[in-house]
């Protein structure tokens, strides 16, 4: 037996397309979510299509982008319909499991896509490694200036302020200070 499955991201989108393609690819159940976002893996309307998928069936969808957008989740959700004896469909895609071919297409695009994730990665730390020999700070801003530094140093060190007081006034957590104190 088909099952299909359709999802849009908004409110204003509509199924019709995808309804009218899993129809005529002959699923005889379709499973809609409506309004929620292919990176959410929790979505009602895959867990009951997932759910109805039996030894034998075929998890149907119109564009492989409907299933999901994270490649892990969609290689670890086929490989679990494999495991339970059903196949996968992409109607748009051409992606069939259930025949030799389709499997060797769905495994191609996986290693395309992991080599892909592969490059970012590598450009992203290559990008930071030279902001930071550039002496830019990478990831989240600093809660306190350089002044905010000094001067509370200079007020603990003369016994002006204590560093419990030093961190209210400048609204931050002493462990905050600290750290501040120590970078400095």
């Amino acid at each position: 037996m088909k099952i299909g499955y359709a999802r849009v991201s908004t409110d204003d989108q509509n199924l019709d397309l995808q309804l009218d393609a899993l129809t005529k690819a002959g699923c005889e159940q379709v499973f809609t979510d409506h309004g929620v976002s292919g990176a959410t893996i929790e979505r009602e309307g895959l867990s009951q299509a997932i759910a109805a998928v039996g030894k034998g069936d075929v998890l149907v969808v119109w564009k492989l982008d409907r299933l999901g957008r994270s490649l892990s989740f969609l290689i670890e959700l086929i490989e679990k319909l494999r495991n339970e004896g059903a196949g996968f469909e992409s109607l748009s895609d051409g992606i069939d499991t259930t025949t030799a071919g389709g499997k060797l297409v769905f495994h191609i695009m996986g290693a395309l896509a992991e080599f892909e994730r592969s490059l970012i990665s590598e450009r992203s730390k290559a990008g930071m490694q030279a902001a930071r020999r550039r002496g830019k700070h990478i990831g989240r801003p600093h809660k306190l200036s350089r002044e905010q530094i000094s001067h509370a140093a200079q007020m603990i060190q003369e016994g002006r302020e204590t560093v419990s007081g030093m961190a209210g006034l400048l609204s931050v957590d002493r462990a905050t200070l600290y750290r501040a104190l120590n970078r400095k």
